[in-house]
């Protein structure tokens, strides 16, 4: 932080919302950036970090006025304490005996400063109106706007109008006008505007465009993983906030392929059960979260088995999982990357024929995560990282349905894992081969990408509604791109 002489720390007469006080301003190198104050017949001494509490600052003849996110009225004693407790919006008038010229000194120092951090000063918002309970509109302009102006952000704010639009707008967007997009939705705008970039004939700059997250849907997956990681609140507000400072996290990506079909994701890799929970609990969207709870009791009672295989190249450590696999039936991974080369492909993928494992089937269900928390309530991936280079697999073979309903119990907090029932494993790649129904070998079953289908058997709930991108029954290639997309998260 650069030494701001403007100030030097000195103490300055003010008066706080009214109330005759005694303020610092300190922005020298090597501390933290702070304001604070002491108000006359008050025992404490308040304060604000300008880095961790601060959303923008406005000089106005002899006032300056100084927006923040605080949690407890900013009484906490310096340096730097973190609050607890919920947020929320304030805003501090601090009236300077010494005038405009003070108010304008100390107006241009708090500017600087928060300048300096980096942070976003234009973002295009990307709003889903019909996730979740068709609430995101309306939490933009409750929530999300307010904070967003008191920072000074130039939005420029875009609705969703059907499926695939958001993809279609970021294919296209001139990027050079923002800092940053904001998805306001569940997790589905954003694997839409991530496959959108990954289109574009500019993608390997595209990709590096920072993308926030804002839980405003059903699962609201990747915003809890960044927050929780942070040990923030998944909030609405506490997400903006982060966005509004500016730090980032660098996101691996999966590529699924099958031949030259190609889907990219950041969440999750699912079939089985809980592909069945996701997609058929559709029918229930009115209950909002509570749709995925319930549903999983239906299916439990009603128990799948599927038949297929599993193919793998484990992480470090992981090796003693499944089989060996003899090599005249080594998964073939293919090299992507020759054709449709204006837009990415996906990552080159060489193994050698004796890394790999497998797993035969039948399986309940088997699911490849990329980030802790496949849905508010459910940490489905206890081990993963964001940007580690590996995927997180969970397979459940046999397990006897009141088993089952425990381990759904304990998703919360992801000891699910802990059971003999689950297989928990990192894999560099990762190829699945799903085959039908043990109780009915006519029915397929449903491979989910980030909560959209793509590929869906004979049989299945909704087959005749849509066209899917990859076939049922042929196997399916995963492999992981570390580090290749960039999100806003808390510090």
């Amino acid at each position: 932080m650069e030494d701001r002489q403007a100030t030097g720390g000195a103490t300055t007469k003010v008066r706080v919302n009214g109330t005759p006080a005694e303020a610092t301003l300190s922005t020298t190198t090597g501390g933290c950036p702070e304001l604070r104050w002491h108000c006359a017949g008050a025992t404490a001494e308040r304060s604000l970090s300008l880095e961790a509490d601060v959303l923008g600052a406005v000089a106005s003849g002899k006032e300056v006025v100084v927006r923040a996110f605080v949690a407890d009225d900013a009484a906490r004693p310096p340096p730097c304490a973190k609050a607890g407790g919920k947020r929320r919006r304030r805003e501090y008038v601090f009236e300077m005996a010494d005038g405009e010229g003070a108010a304008a000194a100390w107006g241009g120092t708090l500017r600087g400063c928060l300048d300096s951090f980096g942070r976003p000063k234009r973002l295009f918002v990307l709003i889903n109106p019909y996730g979740g309970k068709r609430r995101a509109s309306k939490i933009y302009e409750a929530e999300i706007k307010p904070l967003l102006e008191a920072a000074g952000v130039e939005v420029t704010m875009q609705e969703t109008r059907y499926r695939g639009h958001a993809r279609e707008v970021a294919s296209s967007l001139d990027l050079a006008r923002y800092d940053g997009i904001v998805c306001v939705s569940g997790d589905g705008v954003l694997v839409e505007l991530v496959n959108g970039i990954l289109q574009r004939s500019d993608w390997e700059e595209a990709i590096k465009m920072p993308i926030g997250v804002v839980p405003a849907g059903t699962g609201n997956g990747m915003a809890k993983s960044l927050l929780h990681a942070a040990s923030e609140t998944c909030s609405v507000s506490d997400a903006v906030f982060a966005i509004i400072r500016g730090h980032k996290q660098a996101l691996d990506v999966c590529t699924i392929a099958q031949g030259e079909k190609i889907v990219f994701s950041v969440l999750s890799t699912t079939w089985g059960l809980v592909a069945d929970v996701d997609i058929e609990s559709e029918k229930y969207r009115w209950m909002g979260s509570a749709r995925f709870d319930f549903y999983a009791l239906v299916r439990i009672m009603n128990l799948r088995r599927y038949r297929g295989s599993v193919h793998f190249v484990p992480a470090p450590g992981y090796e003693a999982y499944g089989d060996p696999v003899k090599q005249s039936e080594t998964p073939i991974v293919e090299q992507n990357g020759e054709s449709r080369v204006c837009s990415y492909q996906g990552p080159r993928a060489e193994f050698q024929g004796s890394d790999w494992r497998s797993i035969d089937g039948p399986f309940v269900g088997v699911c490849v995560y990329n980030v802790p928390w496949a849905a508010e309530n459910a940490m489905a991936a206890p081990e993963a990282k964001f940007s580690d280079g590996y995927m997180d697999a969970v397979i459940l073979k046999d397990c006897p349905k009141a088993d089952l309903l425990a381990l759904l119990l304990k998703m919360s907090d992801g000891s699910y894992v802990k059971s003999p029932h689950v297989t928990y494993l990192k894999v560099k790649s990762f190829r699945l081969s799903p085959g039908q129904l043990v109780e009915d070998p006519k029915r397929g079953g449903i491979v989910d990408v980030d909560g959209e289908v793509v590929a869906r058997g004979e049989g299945t709930y909704g087959m005749n509604q849509d066209q899917y991108l990859m076939a049922y029954g042929p196997s399916v290639q995963l492999t992981v791109h570390q580090g290749l997309a960039t999100v806003y998260r808390p510090k």
